[in-house]
């Protein structure tokens, strides 16, 4: 199986070559990264190697594509990056419209045509406020994917779920574009309050059968395991992948 780490879930459980350790124990071959892991790039892929890990994905910010490309290529180079993808807008510059949303997909598309023509797929990763209707009733996902027609999705299914939709339903209609999936966990209501009611994969109310057998259909090829806020880092690395294997 395809299977990585988001780094992002681990930024509490440092020191990074612990946590590597720790992932290769319960058999991750693969991690995704994050800006955190940029700052020594020799370093960070040293500690990679030595742990029999791989770095297929990474995250990096809108800000560092459009202003930094030469270094955005240079870090996914090194680390041997196939995928990149653009993981957030912060809240002061999210657009308050369909049009503002329409012009930040416009961005995103003239960034996906420098990285594809630099030979990694890009693509745009999800939280829950890009399935909050806009004034007339337009999501902000929506306008991403048909605003952007050619990049690529790394699906958050989880965020889908806590942005109140149904992630069924999206796959059905934009499987052909996702090309990575965030698989994590929301808790029973009440459960996990210290971890901001998430959980790990397989311990939480997500119907993760139907959703990777949906995912499967549509031919994701990758699956990344992500919690937010893990109290235990090893307990979710472990539990996670056990519960996905298991699918």
């Amino acid at each position: 199986m395809n299977v990585s780490f988001q780094l992002y879930s681990a930024r509490n459980f440092t020191p990074w070559a612990d946590v590597l350790s720790t992932l290769a124990k319960h058999g991750y071959k693969k991690v995704e990264g994050f800006g955190g892991n940029y700052e020594d790039v020799t370093a960070f892929k040293a500690m990679l190697d030595a742990n029999g890990l791989s770095m297929e994905s990474g995250h990096f910010s809108i800000d560092a594509l459009e202003n930094d490309f030469d270094g955005v290529l240079a870090t996914a180079r090194e680390f041997g990056m196939a995928r990149i993808y653009c993981p957030h807008l912060v809240a002061e510059e999210r657009p308050a419209d369909a049009i503002g949303w329409a012009a930040f997909a416009a961005r995103l598309e003239l960034v996906g045509e420098k990285v594809r023509a630099a030979g990694f797929d890009f693509g745009w990763h999800n939280h829950d406020f890009e399935f909050s209707a806009l004034p007339d009733g337009s999501l902000p996902m929506q306008l991403i994917l048909d605003k952007a027609p050619s990049i690529s999705w790394e699906a958050d299914i989880a965020w889908i779920v806590r942005g109140g939709s149904d992630p069924l339903d999206w796959i059905a209609r934009y499987g052909s574009r996702i090309t990575s999936a965030h698989v994590k966990d929301i808790a029973a209501p009440g459960e996990c309050v210290d971890e901001d009611g998430w959980a790990d994969v397989g311990h939480g109310v997500m119907a993760w059968k139907a959703i990777y057998a949906a995912l499967q259909e549509a031919g994701v090829k990758l699956y990344v395991m992500e919690h937010d806020n893990p109290s235990d880092n090893d307990r979710f690395a472990r539990r996670s992948i056990e519960s996905f294997r298991a699918l």
